[in-house]
């Protein structure tokens, strides 16, 4: 209790409970259901199919010619890179911030990653890409938590060293950079609809490009077999024919149930995305002049979709920032530390992942060690937003004045 007595306030919201399916959504996934012809392929007369209408609409919504839907957004990076060449051996750039789907997706292809360092505004350290350019053909560039770096900048970079830029958009869906929606930047751009994400299959994912011989491939790599004439949103048959014999089939399509449930979340996304961001703010606006703690800058340029909150305790000792969650956590807010020297839960950092051999970093080594996050699902009010801010306030606070 406080000095006036008063007992701590605590939190009671779960953070993994996500919104309900829309009506829409479960109403075709039950028709879906009814038919039993749930594989993409399987569908009847001249009828496109929901993974096929989908695939349009993505498209439509992010302003770009091709998209195909697939299994998982690990699988769409993993595509990403075997349709633009990546083989057995090739050193990959990419950031050392960001999760392990990430570099997955470069040991998935038998590649090596090729770390690059995070700024304190947690986005990829441009200077250190500049140095490290001339070591990779291709840049698999995460937007990690939501936090979108200089595009114009990075893709400058890579023009003068002729690098092609994949974009991992799994935290930027609806996102902004000077009024370019994430991921239309890059040759190829990969999302997620993985529970936790800006649209809800379950798992899931989309990738996107303007290019035809790379979405060709892409198609074949999903497991079209000879199929592909039944895509909407993918080029025409004849771009086909140079690729159709030499690209293999490593299937990982998405089915009409999962498309079924997020074409009505697509037409909500941008409703959405602004709720995830006002709940953003709301907590930011709670935080600010907290002593100790510091804001992740958020440029004018950038149009961000807060579907998570980072803050940082820098140059905080390890026993400290574990205090700080543990007493967070004792008053039910579930903050994820990406200092931990053990990986836990999602949480995990570029010397965790020993299948991906990495240098000392220690510039980002210092950021990583004060990053805190924590989600912000859409099932928590404005009010429950104040109330965390509230409480992260009081126990960094606390910690702080005590060291």
């Amino acid at each position: 209790m406080d000095q006036n007595n008063t007992p701590p306030e605590i939190f009671t919201g779960s953070f993994t409970q996500q919104e309900p399916i829309p009506e829409e959504g479960i109403d075709a996934a039950v028709a879906v259901m009814r038919t039993g012809r749930l594989h993409r392929y399987n569908v009847k007369g001249e009828e496109a199919g929901e993974v096929a209408l989908l695939e349009q609409e993505f498209a439509v919504a992010m302003g770009v010619k091709y998209c195909l839907a697939v299994a998982s957004g690990g699988y769409a990076m993993t595509t990403a890179l075997r349709a633009l060449g990546v083989k057995p051996g090739d050193r990959v750039l990419s950031n050392a911030f960001t999760l392990a789907p990430v570099p997955g997706a470069i040991a998935a292809v038998g590649a090596v990653p090729v770390f690059v360092g995070v700024t304190e505004a947690l986005t990829i350290d441009l200077d250190d890409l500049e140095a490290k350019a001339d070591q990779a053909s291709v840049l698999l560039l995460s937007h990690m938590r939501g936090h979108i770096c200089d595009m114009n900048r990075l893709m400058a970079i890579c023009a003068r060293h002729d690098v092609r830029v994949i974009e991992d958009c799994a935290h930027t869906m609806g996102a902004r950079w000077r009024g370019r929606l994430s991921g239309t930047d890059g040759v190829i751009g990969c999302y997620s609809t993985q529970t936790y994400k800006h649209m809800n299959s379950g798992e899931g994912g989309f990738l996107i490009t303007d290019d035809d011989q790379v979405m060709a491939r892409a198609v074949m790599l999903s497991g079209s077999y000879m199929l592909y004439p039944r895509h909407l949103a993918a080029p025409p048959p004849d771009v086909f024919e140079a690729v159709k014999y030499d690209t293999p089939n490593i299937s990982g399509r998405m089915d009409h149930l999962r498309a079924a449930i997020l074409r009505p979340q697509l037409r909500l996304l941008d409703q959405k995305c602004k709720a995830w961001t006002e709940r953003y703010r709301v907590v930011e606006d709670g935080l600010r002049h907290c002593p100790g703690l510091h804001l992740i800058p958020r440029p004018a340029e950038e149009e961000f979709v807060g579907s998570s909150f980072q803050f940082l305790l820098l140059d905080w000792a390890a026993p400290r920032v574990r205090e700080v969650v543990s007493r967070c956590a004792a008053r039910g807010v579930e903050l994820k530390w990406f200092g931990a020297p053990e990986p836990a839960g999602f949480t995990s950092r570029y010397d965790s992942w020993r299948y991906a051999p990495s240098a000392p970093m220690p510039a980002s080594d210092r950021i990583l060690a004060g990053i805190l996050d924590m989600r912000l699902p859409l099932t928590f009010s404005l009010e429950d937003c104040a109330l965390l801010a509230r409480i992260i306030r009081a126990e960094v606070s606390a910690v702080h004045q005590a060291a």
